[in-house]
């Protein structure tokens, strides 16, 4: 995967006193990685993004947090076409008509699961045909 030449000290400070939250991201980077070679990543302020042609994903820390959401816990977001149909799915919203953005808590690493990189694949493949 593509990263800047200060991935490693901007992911560090973006994970600054999230220890746990960090080995969460780190599990969820080495699934992408090895599904998406080709992809770029980058560690922005309040998110860290995964580009092909358009962004297609996104892991972050939970600002606003529901009180269901485990304390330790990161967001994967996926845009899609449509709106998935899952309890896994924590928000759906539709910013824009047939473009649903989508999050995911992870609280665990085998939450990063062949069901989730599907919808990794799915997103992947609506960003490049955009």
């Amino acid at each position: 995967m593509n990263t800047s030449p200060h991935y490693l000290s901007d992911l560090l400070f973006f994970f600054d006193g999230h220890g746990a939250e960090l080995e969460l991201y780190q599990a969820l980077f080495t699934r992408l990685e090895a599904a998406f070679p080709d992809a770029s990543v980058k560690v922005q302020k309040s998110q860290i993004s995964f580009y092909n042609r358009h962004l297609f994903a996104a892991a972050s820390l939970p600002l606003r947090r529901r009180k269901e959401w485990p304390k330790v816990c990161i967001l994967v977001t996926i845009g899609l076409s449509y709106r998935l149909s899952s309890p896994r799915i924590a928000v759906a919203t539709e910013p824009y008509p047939n473009r649903w953005t989508h999050h995911v808590v992870i609280s665990e690493a085998g939450q990063i699961d062949e069901e989730l990189l599907g919808w990794l694949r799915e997103a992947y493949d609506f960003a490049m045909a955009k």
